[in-house]
């Protein structure tokens, strides 16, 4: 017992002497590290008779709680001493000039997805997101993309592996699959997101960006498809009539098929939407074809529906202004501080912030 009363006085008044926390650490470690003082003393009740056991066994827990609370006070109170001599002992030339700063603008590409979401997200549509590297039957054999067809070529698709068992996908459509498959109609959801295809020149990139929109449920017919697209194509460019029309094409993965162009006429070299007697290709679409609902364990007599495919870097091209798509991905900043958007001074058709 009298060496637990000794050790207690001893580094009591050594505490009160110490003021740097190099030495606080020093006597932690002296009393409780692994040989220290206060450890070795619980290592020698073992040996004590059992009825002086349990009163060392307070006396010596007491000491113990005693010397941790004061360290700790001590560590607090040596801190805030080195706190307030750093505030005596420093001063701020307020005289001096501010440090310039560069502030980022927001990419027209993820300006543009961000006005598409929320856009499609007022009548509805759910925002799914896939993988960039894609499976060979998501991609192509689920989205009824016959073998021989001339998008599963090299010169247009980026295989990874010798099999061509796996690629960077070729489209967005893949997400509708995926989507498919882990849920059950209806379904309602658009997949913004990065595609790869082997091409490069002034309008096209071997990266690019593209929204897939899909829509299944029970009696969804051609009208449906038709209304939202008119919806979305005002929304977007933000006029209040749009001339639309249907022309026949041909997707694997819809029947019947359709590409969808907009009118548009020619003042002072811009391009102006809704207006005029010219014609601009804008998406694809059509209705799902049956196979694809077969593919994804949804039965074709019961749900029916649409999906289209919009190209968001050329929707980003016509709204703003923008001729060239390989800019989109040079990294300059200086086309980003002409064409990109200040955060908190966003176009109003940007609902996110304006809604």
């Amino acid at each position: 017992m009298s060496d637990i009363i000794k050790i207690k006085e001893e580094y009591l008044n050594k505490l009160q002497e110490i003021s740097e926390l190099k030495d606080i650490n020093q006597i932690k470690s002296e009393l409780f590290g692994k040989n220290g003082k206060i450890s070795n003393e619980f290592k020698k009740m073992g040996s004590l008779p059992s009825e002086d056991r349990k009163k060392v066994s307070l006396d010596l827990n007491a000491t113990k709680n005693e010397l941790q609370n004061l360290i700790e006070k001590k560590i607090k109170d040596i801190e805030i001493n080195e706190i307030n001599l750093k505030l005596k002992n420093e001063k701020v030339d307020v005289t001096l000039p501010e440090r310039t700063f560069s502030r980022g603008k927001i990419h027209p590409v993820s300006q543009v997805i961000d006005e598409i979401s929320s856009i499609f997200s007022e009548i509805g549509f759910n925002v799914e997101e896939g993988p960039d590297v894609e499976n060979e039957y998501n991609n192509f054999t689920a989205l009824n993309t016959p073998e021989n067809h001339p998008a599963r070529d090299m010169h247009d698709t980026f295989y990874l592996d010798k099999n061509k068992k796996f690629l960077l996908r070729t489209h967005t459509s893949p997400v509708q699959v995926r989507t498919m498959l882990q849920g059950k109609p209806p379904f309602k959801i658009i997949a913004p997101g990065r595609t790869y295809r082997s091409d490069s020149d002034q309008t096209h990139a071997p990266m690019f960006h593209q929204v897939e929109g899909l829509h299944i449920d029970k009696n969804i017919n051609m009208g449906h498809l038709k209304g939202c697209l008119n919806y979305f194509i005002k929304e977007f460019f933000e006029v209040e009539k749009i001339k639309m029309r249907f022309r026949p094409s041909h997707f694997p993965f819809t029947e019947p098929s359709a590409e969808v162009d907009i009118g548009y006429e020619l003042k002072n070299g811009k391009i102006i939407i809704g207006e005029g007697d010219k014609w601009l290709e804008i998406l694809g679409c059509g209705m799902v074809h049956p196979n694809v609902l077969k593919n994804v364990k949804v039965d074709p007599t019961k749900y029916q529906g649409y999906a289209f495919g919009i190209g968001i870097d050329r929707l980003a091209m016509l709204k703003y202004g923008i001729n060239d798509l390989r800019a989109f991905f040079e990294t300059d900043y200086r086309w980003l501080s002409h064409f990109g958007f200040d955060p908190l001074d966003v176009p109003s058709s940007y609902r996110g912030l304006s809604r």
